[in-house]
């Protein structure tokens, strides 16, 4: 039972968008603190699109991932793929004199939709250990 529960879908995602939403935080905040550094090159986290491929089915390297449509089918070995939150340098859209690719504005976007994407992720873990202490716990008098 309690290894269905840290299995879940909910236990196993959630967890690690809040972590990524966490790097993005710090990511964009040097961003920010380096938006009039010459030659500087802004970073950037990628992490949904990494989890949609776990969730969807795809490998990074483009292979799909087998599911079992009925349970007579032949069973195989999952794949081994867990989507990680994973930092990049944007080399593109040198927009400056110096160099610099920082958008301010964009960045300061940024920092509201994650800010807004944490908050979302968190209230819906804090539901979920919720229900969980609740089903726990309503069977004691």
């Amino acid at each position: 039972m309690i290894e269905q529960i840290f299995k879940s879908a909910d236990f196993n995602y959630l967890p690690r968008a809040m972590t990524a939403a966490n790097i993005r935080q710090e990511v964009v905040s040097n961003n920010i603190a380096n938006v009039n550094t010459p030659n500087y090159r802004k970073s950037i986290v990628n992490f949904e699109d990494l989890l949609a491929r776990e969730i969807y089915g795809e490998e990074p390297d483009g292979k799909l991932k087998m599911v079992r449509t009925h349970d007579k089918h032949l069973p195989f070995k999952p794949l081994d793929y867990h989507a990680e939150p994973t930092i990049f340098q944007d080399t593109t859209n040198i927009m400056r004199v110096d160099h610099n690719n920082v958008d301010i504005d964009i960045e300061m976007a940024t920092l509201a939709k994650n800010q807004l994407y944490y908050n979302a992720v968190a209230t819906e873990f804090g539901g979920y250990v919720t229900r969980l202490k609740n089903a726990i716990t309503s069977g004691q008098q």
